[in-house]
Formats: structure tokens, sequence, C-alpha cells
């Protein structure tokens, strides 16, 4: 699409107002300004560029090759958790929809019953964002081997193609189309009001500003962010008693922009040379990502490129899933398609919970992030069932064709174990204990999410507790991941806030 409303941050003004300036364009930011956009003036700001007419993005066999770009303007910023997990958060309009591996699919119906949303306004808000980005995935020979040996090994029922989170064996949406072209939440700015929104590009935003004076409580007016030449401009929030920013910046970004602006645990601003607006202890608090191990599974004849289209939903808390023909694991660029495919499982939840700190004044800098992965024996324990699970799949009859005769588990194990997956050490039981094997081969599925949970930094209405006028509306707000990959649900989010922002809005005039 060629949005008229989308520009270099370089174009804007030194000072301009709005009445709801977002700050992220990225999974949630996009629908949610996508929505605001039809009755008011909406600023959205992303850090990134846009992902359009950059191949790596579009054509969905490129997934490695973009993980691995360390480009200062890739589309995704690697960074390394203190537990010594290699990651990746997104930098570009869209998110993590741009760089992830497409796999749609909806929330538990009791999540949303948990977050107190309305259920009806959930529906349509994910039919809103399906009519535009989601597809339904071809399923050739290696993806339908991967579902008939989780039926096989007894992930059952096999519900078939749903969007719906189901016990069992299904095959769930993709935003990548029938072309290999991927999709992304950019697409659902073509619902905008082209009048009511601007979009800027390699938009770095700095700090929130807050008035204090006369005021009961710090209440935010607007935001500081520079553009790529470092020059720096200031958006304000329009008089009205709706206007408000919103921060839609991920599981780094919104806790990490918070502390930035002076919300956060007084004493670590303090030691950053931060004025602080709000002493907030918890800012930051409730990181969480879910753990995920693979299998690698060499394969003697060709197979297709595939990133994720089937899941098993386990009742012990695992989910299922597998991509091949690509290098899923690491991120380090394959000169040729891999010929096998990764079986991975990732888990519930987790229980296990870190905590994200600043390391610079920068926000363009990753924070510090602990996950503590498997700090909790529950999770360690889901680990090892998924894994155990993996291993009938890869023996059964269904997945036969795909694994060489003569090599077996235990030799997958080895090999897996010995790919660079992570900077942890590595021990020689790997293959024996599943326990050793899970602690030793934790990657990232990149569902991150916590640091401004409901109830701690944030209300039901995600705004910020202790001021005004501030939401956060993203996956930082998460308690867990919902469903079994959480892009559909963070989508759905932004649009299901857009909406009830606008009629609360309505409803004042």
């Amino acid at each position: 699409p060629n949005y008229s409303f989308m520009r270099n941050a370089t174009a804007a003004k030194p000072v301009s107002y709005y009445d709801y300036i977002v700050i992220g364009g990225g999974t949630a930011g996009c629908p949610l300004a996508a929505s605001l956009s039809q009755n008011a003036s909406v600023l959205l700001l992303e850090r990134g560029d846009s992902p359009y007419g950059n191949p790596n993005i579009t054509n969905s066999g490129s997934f490695s090759a973009e993980l691995a770009d360390l480009s200062p303007t890739s589309p995704s910023q690697r960074f390394i958790s203190e537990d010594g997990v290699v990651s990746t958060r997104a930098r570009v309009l869209g998110g993590g929809t741009c760089i992830n591996a497409g796999f749609y699919t909806r929330a538990e119906p009791y999540y949303a019953r948990e977050a107190g949303w309305d259920g009806r306004l959930v529906n349509e808000s994910y039919q809103w964002v399906e009519k535009k980005v989601v597809f339904r995935p071809p399923m050739q020979r290696w993806q339908s081997a991967l579902r008939d040996g989780l039926v096989e090994v007894g992930v059952l029922p096999y519900n078939g193609f749903t969007y719906d989170h189901l016990y069992g064996t299904k095959i769930g949406g993709t935003i990548i189309d029938q072309n290999s072209q991927r999709h992304t939440a950019a697409d659902l700015l073509e619902y905008a009001n082209p009048s009511g929104l601007t979009v800027l590009l390699h938009a770095s935003v700095h700090k929130i500003l807050f008035r204090n004076k006369g005021k009961a409580r710090p209440v935010a007016h607007g935001v500081v962010f520079r553009d790529a030449t470092d020059a720096e401009h200031i958006a304000y929030l329009r008089n009205g008693p709706k206007n408000e920013i919103i921060v839609s910046a991920g599981a780094l970004g919104s806790p990490q922009l918070l502390m930035l602006s002076g919300v956060g645990p007084a004493d670590h601003l303090k030691a950053h040379n931060i004025t602080v607006v709000l002493d907030q202890p918890l800012v930051g608090q409730g990181m969480s990502d879910n753990p995920m191990n693979a299998i690698f599974v060499p394969s003697p004849v060709p197979v297709e490129v595939s990133l994720i289209q089937v899941v098993g939903i386990t009742q012990f808390g695992s989910y299922i899933e597998g991509a091949s023909g690509v290098n899923f694991a690491g991120g380090s660029p394959s000169p040729r398609p891999y010929r096998g495919g990764f079986i991975f499982e990732k888990i519930i939840g987790p229980v296990s919970t870190g905590h994200l700190e600043l390391r610079t004044r920068n926000p363009n800098d990753t924070p510090s992030v602990t996950f503590n992965y498997f700090k909790e024996p529950e999770d360690l324990q889901r680990c090892v069932q998924g894994i155990s699970t993996i291993e009938k799949i890869i023996e059964s009859k269904s997945f036969s064709k795909f694994k060489y005769d003569n090599m077996s588990v235990e030799t997958l194990l080895n090999m897996t174990a010995s790919m660079p997956l992570n900077l942890l050490p590595k021990h020689s039981n790997t293959s024996t204990s599943l326990e050793q094997f899970c602690r030793d081969t934790v990657m990232t599925i990149w569902h991150y999410h916590g640091g401004c949970q409901v109830g701690k930094v944030v209300d039901h209405d995600y705004k910020v507790l202790g001021v005004d006028a501030l939401r956060v509306v993203d996956g930082s707000t998460f308690y867990y991941s919902p469903g079994t990959n959480p892009q559909a649900t963070v989508m759905m989010l932004g649009r299901y806030m857009g909406v009830r922002i606008l009629s609360e809005r309505l409803a004042s005039n």
C-alpha cells in the first residue's frame, strides 16, 4: 500500500499537536492507531523503517536472513538476555509480525474472561484482523507428516483447520499468503482514516513529558522524539479531557520508556540520573519469555520451506510446532535451505519470571533483561514432557520418510545440542537427561511479555496507575502468553482498545 499519511520523521515539524500519540507502530500499535484515526487526530511514532519493499520481510523464505541481519537499520535488533539466550526485538513498522514465523491462532476463551474483556468485541476485533492479514496455510508434505505424527502419538482429538484454541492437533492460520508473501500488522493501517493519521518512521521516542504543576498527580502531555539525523521534535496532546498518550512499544520497549520518562523504581532511576515522576517499583517486573526447545531432524528427502502451520496443544502444558527447510534456531543465515526440519515445543505460561532494567538512557539500546528460564520446576517438567513427545513423533510411522533410519533419537539430541543455539555451557549428559537437554538448549520463541502488568503498572483499562492521560496497550501488560502464539491476540487487543477508547470519547462529547 502507498500510505499518504506515512513519512520519514525528518519531515516532521519541530512542534505538533494531536488528540492521541501512539508510541510504537508494532503488532498492537498499528491496529490501535488505525482504529483511533476514525474519529480523532492520531500520531503514530515508529523507530524503525517501513516493511514495504524489503524482500527479507515480504518473502517468508528469507526468515533466517532477516533474523541474522545485524545492520543498524535491520528490522530485527539482536540482543542477548542475561540468561545467555540470543534474542531479537522488532524495529520496523508492523513490529514482530514482520519478523516472526507467521502462525495465527486465537487465545483460549478463558484468557479473555480472565482479562475482563467483552467477549463480543473480542470476536469482532479478531475478525477485523483476520479479514486483512490471515490465510489458510498450504500444508505440504513435511507439515502434513508432523500433523499426522502428532495425532499418531496421541495429541488428540484432531481439530482440522481452526483459529480456535482447542486441546489436540490443529492447523492454524498464518499471515503468510499462498504466494509465500508475508502480511503484517502494518497492513491494518489500510483501515485508517488517512486524514486522521500521521505515521512517522525513524522516530525514536526519548521520553514522555509530564505536567505536575497544580495537578493532584502527573499528567502526560507530550513526547520528545528524534529523527534519523538526531534532530529533536516535540509532539503535544491537544487540550481535551479524553486526549492521551498510548505506549505500544512492546514488552521490552514499554517498561523501558516508562523508566526513561521517570515512571519506575526510584532508586534505579536515580542511579541513571533520571528525574523521578512517580516511584513505581513494579515497572519492569514480571518479565517472562516462553522457553523453546527443539530437535533438528535431517531429512533424507527434500522438504518444503515452511514456517509454523500445525500445532499440538497438549493436556500437560506444552505446545508442539515445527518448521522445515529454514534455520529456525540461532539465527545465523544458512547459504542453502536446510534439508530437514526443527520440531520444537514451547511451554504454556511460563511460571518463571524475571525483570528488566535500564542499561543506558538511550532508548535505542536494548535494556538488560533476565527471564529466568526454568527457574520454576513446573516449567522444566513441561519441557521434558514436550521433548519426549517430540521423540515419539520422530519415531512415528507418519514421520518416517523425513528421518534417516540409522539416526537414533539420542544422536539427534546430541546433534541439536552441538548447534550454536545459545551462549550457555554444554554438558556431557545432554542426551541422557532430558532435564539437562532442556536447560542446555533453551532458546527464545520471541513471546516476551510482562513489565507493565495489569493490576501492577496499569489498571484493567490499561491506564498507567498513578498518572493521568497515559496508557500501555501491548504484550507488556500480560501475565502469560495468550494461545499458542500471541500475535493474534496482540493485534486483537490493539483493535479492541481502539474501539473502546473511541466509544468513551464519543460518550463524553
